[in-house]
């Protein structure tokens, strides 16, 4: 893979690492009252888990163990530690970059070569693109001869005439 292509991938891995970091982010954040006027919403009963539908779902074996978290994985710890952990990443990502940022050519004889490096690539360009519109021309042409004995071919088929 050349270099751009690594930076184009290595810039789409710091959008993905920013993108679930400011996810994450806004899914554990703590809920903050919006005004001291605005009513409390009320409280689930307890040992209920609530269904898509808003509902209540009596708690059952399967919903009780996963609410209770293990010693390893404890909510708390998770959150605390999980933007750390996604800003490590994202300068991580952001170091790489720079690294493939530093593996790129530098130019040579600066912004006068660069512009003299460009206009005989447009000339090349130019010449080539005039060769290939020859070769087009010649090809069009041919394309129509080869139309005209098809079309007089296949008259001559339809009209049971010997060819000329």
């Amino acid at each position: 893979m050349d270099i751009i292509s690594q930076l184009q991938e290595q810039v789409n891995t710091i959008a993905a690492i920013a993108f679930n970091t400011f996810g994450t982010l806004q899914r554990d954040a703590p809920p903050v009252r919006l005004s001291p006027n605005y009513p409390e919403p009320p409280a689930p009963a307890a040992g209920a888990a609530t269904t898509a539908t808003g509902t209540t779902a009596p708690p059952t074996a399967t919903n009780a163990a996963a609410a209770i978290p293990t010693s390893e994985e404890s909510p708390s710890n998770n959150i605390a530690e999980q933007p750390k952990l996604l800003s490590a990443e994202l300068v991580k990502a952001a170091k790489q970059f720079d690294a493939l940022v530093a593996a790129l050519p530098l130019s040579e004889g600066g912004e006068e070569a660069q512009l003299k490096r460009i206009a005989e690539l447009q000339a090349e360009n130019d010449l080539v693109g005039q060769e290939l519109q020859k070769q087009l021309e010649a090809a069009e042409k041919e394309l129509k001869q080869v139309q005209e004995l098809f079309n007089e071919a296949a008259d001559n088929c339809l009209n049971l005439k010997k060819p000329d």
